[in-house]
């Protein structure tokens, strides 16, 4: 019992401390690739402090309760992935913050907030079956969808199931928020539907967004982990590695249309899901 408590406090304050980080170096990275200094590696913390110290503002109660609950769904996701729990079971739980999401947005009559509602419901509809492609692969290589059945794994997933890595790379694009696929909404100024999804936020709900993203962040990165487990180093690595790639794919591509999203990601996603599948069955 102390140490799954201990677990659950990692997760829920390590979640966003490191969420934060990776926020701030993402911020920096991206603009020594576009050739200008940027902010402190603090800024994210400096930008949500400064939110929550703003007054609360929100269009109505549902879209407050929303943002609570999606910062609620992400934390508790991230918990469970500190608890080793189940894949499928953690794959539900941020699929239930998400679906939050998108109501707090449809909750508001704001064109914006609808458009960007809508684009994130095709975002959902795109990601989320890779996702399950994934924890069906580990499934079928561990023989357990429990994340502790690593522990005794003593080869690299990534060996076994580098396409089905590749197919998490692209979900992890869309939750990150990156081009090509930054639909819904965005942190460049080109997002022509200014913030989309979160266009009606302000002050502590927006910081209670960014805090919820920031657990998604750590949680998907986690996800990466799984597949070089066995070596702390080796893992390392790998989490860098293709944070790293997200960020130069994010400035070399320009944002695509939602049909030109759903249609790669679905033909690609879905065809080297299959293809890792079939080979892990042959072999």
């Amino acid at each position: 019992m102390t140490d799954t408590a201990v677990l659950i406090v990692i997760g829920l304050f390590a979640g966003p401390l490191l969420g934060g980080l990776v926020s701030g170096l993402d911020r920096i990275l991206t603009a020594r690739l576009q050739s200008r200094i940027g902010p402190p590696l603090w800024q994210p913390f400096y930008d949500v402090v400064k939110l929550w110290g703003k007054e609360k503002t929100v269009v109505n109660v549902w879209q407050a309760f929303c943002a609570y609950c999606y910062v609620a769904a992400t934390s508790i996701a991230l918990v469970l992935f500190f608890l080793k729990s189940d894949l499928l079971l953690i794959l539900f739980t941020q699929a239930v913050g998400a679906v939050f999401l998108v109501v707090g947005a449809l909750s508001s009559t704001s064109p914006f907030s609808q458009v960007g509602a809508h684009r994130e419901l095709l975002q959902i509809l795109s990601y989320e079956p890779l996702l399950v492609f994934v924890a069906v692969g580990i499934y079928l290589e561990t023989g357990s969808f429990k994340i502790a059945a690593l522990d005794t794994w003593n080869e690299p997933l990534l060996m076994k199931l580098p396409f089905l890595f590749v197919v998490l790379g692209y979900a992890l694009t869309i939750k990150l928020r990156k081009s090509p696929f930054d639909l819904s909404t965005s942190h460049h100024a080109h997002q022509e539907l200014v913030k989309g999804l979160l266009t009606d936020y302000s002050g502590s709900f927006l910081a209670l967004i960014e805090i919820g993203h920031w657990y998604e962040t750590v949680l998907l990165l986690g996800f990466c982990s799984l597949f070089w487990a066995n070596n702390w180093i080796a893992m390392m690595i790998l989490i860098v590695a293709t944070y790293f790639v997200e960020v130069l794919i994010d400035n070399v591509s320009a944002r695509m249309n939602w049909r030109w999203m759903l249609g790669y990601v679905w033909a690609m996603g879905l065809t080297l899901s299959l293809v890792n599948l079939i080979w892990m069955y042959v072999g």
